[in-house]
């Protein structure tokens, strides 16, 4: 399978200050909560092939944040992410499949030591040099997970009935790589 067009053969690096990892759950039900990881790193070594790379990346389970300090720490804590058992969780691709701009990243994602293979539908938005010459990739990315199977499975029953928090976990990506000299 050909590259992308304009992403070269070599290592690339995660600008996370130009990236977002973040998910959507639903909350009672009703709405939705998005929460995002601030600290988590990524690695992509593009070969002559995508079936020839690899893209390894880890995210800090102790950087999530949604905006509300109680619900930080509630879901930090052993009832979810449980950061200080399972400080980190990571994703490894398995293979690629797409071309032009859409691709199918199949890989195995561990949340609290399990791992479940997911597809992950990823849109690549192109490469550019940037001002400072550092050249970028951009891509974005969707999956959804059940969070009950990856061992997340904290709930509470509602009086009118359903639980709080819903099984289904959307996870959203924005990344931008940067390749490395």
């Amino acid at each position: 399978m050909t590259l992308p067009q304009g992403l070269a053969q070599g290592v690339w690096n995660l600008d996370l200050t130009h990236s977002e990892i973040g998910f959507t759950v639903r909350h009672a039900g009703i709405s939705k909560v998005r929460g995002r990881f601030t600290d988590a790193t990524a690695e992509a070594r593009v070969g002559e092939s995508l079936a020839e790379s690899t893209l390894h990346a880890t995210v800090n389970t102790a950087s999530f944040e949604s905006g509300d300090a109680n619900r930080d720490a509630h879901v930090k804590g052993p009832d979810f992410f449980d950061v200080e058992q399972y400080p980190e969780m990571t994703f490894v691709a398995t293979g690629v499949e797409g071309d032009g701009e859409d691709y199918t990243v199949t890989g195995d994602l561990t949340i609290r030591g399990v791992t479940k293979p997911v597809e992950v539908e990823v849109e690549f938005t192109g490469v550019a040099v940037d001002p400072f010459g550092a050249t970028r990739a951009g891509f974005t990315g969707e999956t959804e997970i059940s969070r009950k199977e990856f061992g997340l499975t904290w709930n509470a029953a509602l009086e009118a009935g359903g639980v709080l928090v819903s099984d289904k976990v959307k996870i959203h990506l924005d990344a931008a790589l940067v390749k490395q000299a």
